[in-house]
């Protein structure tokens, strides 16, 4: 069995979904990639980050990666996929068990 056959069982989705998931999933980590250094620029012209820039800058990114990906996702025709997904992720960081 492929990876594509591994992942289409189990994310019980078609072959096509799972390369437009893939998709949105590679835009979404180029976009938050380029949206980085006009960041870092802005708060730390000098070039200089301190610790705590980067702590604050770790923490803060998860959300705005999360907005992106269901943006991406309503774009790809995948949202409701995300949503799914969104929800699953916030459940297990909070430590709460799936239905």
């Amino acid at each position: 069995m492929n990876w594509l056959k591994k992942l289409e069982k189990r994310w019980n989705v078609t072959s096509t979904q799972v390369l437009i998931i893939l998709l949105v999933f590679a835009c979404t980590g180029f976009t938050i990639m380029f949206l980085k250094k006009p960041i870092v620029n802005f708060f730390a012209p000098d070039g200089n980050k301190s610790m705590l820039f980067s702590v604050i800058y770790y923490i803060l990114i998860l959300p705005v990666y999360n907005v992106v990906l269901l943006i991406y996702g309503f774009i790809f025709g995948q949202f409701e996929w995300f949503w799914a997904f969104e929800k699953r992720f916030f459940n297990r960081m909070i430590g709460k068990k799936a239905k």
